[in-house]
């Protein structure tokens, strides 16, 4: 098993440090710093791969550090957290300090796990980077033979059958099937739906599956970025073009001419850049901030949201004619919670990408769990799952995944979402009407117990038992021997 990405946390009030220690401690290894010359201490001796820094510190500004930092160790990913928001120190930060992520204060901590585990993913990608440059360089003629390789995988995993994994029955199906059509044609598309539903895994599958599946595709997240700095990453700029514009910058639209660019989060644009959108769209051209030139570009636009946009346009909040430019094609994605049959098959490719990810490998899971997973309503989506099943992967000691390892938010699904899932349990039970109950009320006690955590106090109160009465039936149905050791006696 691989060791778990190590993040360094710099701040000097100390329930800062505190309050981000206890919610990053499950997914990473944690150093915390109250000083910059603590924090430098650390990184001598430590290696680390992402170090998140707050700006307003009494010693030295977080862009200060940083750019330290970015002297000393420019492979560290460097990110700051600011309750000011002002976009010239967000520029200014960027370009000195080469900062990933500007993170603004409220964070949110589903929202700052996730953009660590991006940051560790980027660390890993730059480490990539440069041995395949060696690798390049020791061996030219095998270049070629490299990226058909890889280009033949990406369209495989994005596939629109291969790709998207579903049940027979699948609501996605559907889903499936509309990409499947829209792929070939050259129109821009709408991916709607929650959060965590899978929005670009799709906006991928529709470009590995269009003409353009050769060409270039880039993502940005709209929400995340004032005015000033998406115009910036979306358009490019000229050195000088505001403060902190050190160098010339190419934007993503030049970028991803004649392929795809996917824009996420789309709703979240003000209506100032709604008007700038549009332009770029309905004229097929960028202009640069800092230049009076124009540009002409070839993309093909894929945004996504997880807001209504037309009861958005309804209520004045964004432009008709922008949308009408966007959704030529409109795709909703169903939650998680209206595919449950879907569960189990995710969970199994999750968990094959887990394995890869985190260099251990187990069988599977056990029928519990898979039971356990499908009553849950996953509010966080195709994302959260995700998340779960490294989590058991991570605790599991043996060759399967059993609901011992579940997270306990997980097991606590209410009775209404266990009962739309009880016909589980009771598949495969045979015999006399006697046989068919005891087999039926062994898989009760089992599933009872496993939510509780083998609790048997729990346990037997939620059942209606004494302890006496559950120890007795456990003992005839022979389910001690499947209890954890650190079940409770």
């Amino acid at each position: 098993m691989t060791e778990r990405p190590t993040i360094l946390v710099v701040d000097d009030e100390v329930r800062s440090l505190e309050a981000m220690e206890r919610i990053l401690a499950e997914d990473f290894d944690i150093h915390t710093a109250h000083s910059a010359q603590q924090a430098l201490d650390i990184l001598a001796r430590e290696w680390v791969q992402v170090i998140v820094c707050d700006q307003r510190m009494p010693d030295v500004t977080g862009v200060s550090l940083l750019a330290q930092v970015r002297e000393q160790y420019p492979d560290v990913v460097r990110m700051i957290i600011s309750g000011y928001t002002d976009s010239e120190d967000i520029i200014r930060s960027i370009n000195e300090a080469g900062i990933y992520q500007y993170i603004s204060k409220p964070w949110h901590p589903n929202e700052l796990r996730l953009k660590l585990r991006n940051a560790v993913e980027l660390f890993e990608l730059q480490r990539q980077n440069e041995r395949l440059s060696l690798e390049l360089k020791l061996k030219p003629s095998t270049l070629e033979a490299a990226i058909q390789s890889k280009r033949q995988a990406l369209q495989q995993r994005y596939d629109w059958d291969m790709g998207v994994v579903r049940s027979p029955n699948s609501c996605m199906n559907a889903v499936c099937q509309e990409i499947f059509q829209v792929a070939p044609y050259d129109v821009n598309v709408v991916l709607t739906g929650e959060s965590g539903t899978g929005k670009e895994l799709l906006a991928r599958a529709l470009h590995y599956n269009s003409l353009r599946q050769d060409q270039v595709f880039v993502a940005q997240n709209c929400g995340a970025l004032p005015d000033e700095l998406l115009e910036s990453e979306l358009f490019g700029h000229k050195r000088g073009a505001f403060t902190g514009a050190v160098a010339d910058r190419v934007g993503l639209f030049e970028l991803a001419d004649k392929g795809t660019i996917f824009l996420d989060e789309i709703g979240d644009i003000s209506p100032v850049f709604q008007v700038k959108l549009l332009r770029v769209l309905q004229e097929g051209e960028i202009r640069p901030l800092g230049t009076n030139t124009t540009r002409s570009i070839n993309v093909r636009v894929i945004a996504a949201t997880n807001k209504n946009l037309e009861e958005e346009v309804r209520r004045g909040r964004f432009r008709q004619d922008l949308y009408y430019r966007l959704a030529t094609f409109s795709i909703h994605l169903p939650p998680l919670r209206q595919r449950l049959a879907d569960v189990p098959l995710l969970a199994h490719a999750l968990l094959q990408e887990a394995m890869v990810q985190l260099g251990k490998t187990v069988k599977g899971f056990t029928k519990e769990a898979l039971v356990c997973l499908q009553g849950y309503h996953w509010p966080g989506n195709v994302r959260e799952l995700q998340n779960e099943v490294k989590r058991m992967l991570v605790l599991g000691q043996g060759d399967y995944l059993g609901a011992e390892l579940i997270s306990s938010h997980v097991l606590r699904a209410t009775p209404e979402e266990f009962r739309q899932d009880m016909r589980l349990l009771t598949e495969d039970v045979q015999g006399t009407l006697k046989d068919r109950v005891e087999q039926l009320e062994a898989r009760i006690l089992k599933e009872v117990l496993t939510r509780h955590r083998w609790n048997k106090s729990r346990a037997a109160e939620e059942l209606g038992l004494s302890r006496v009465g559950l120890r007795s039936k456990l003992e005839r149905y022979e389910l001690e021997r499947l209890a954890p050791l650190s079940s409770d006696d």
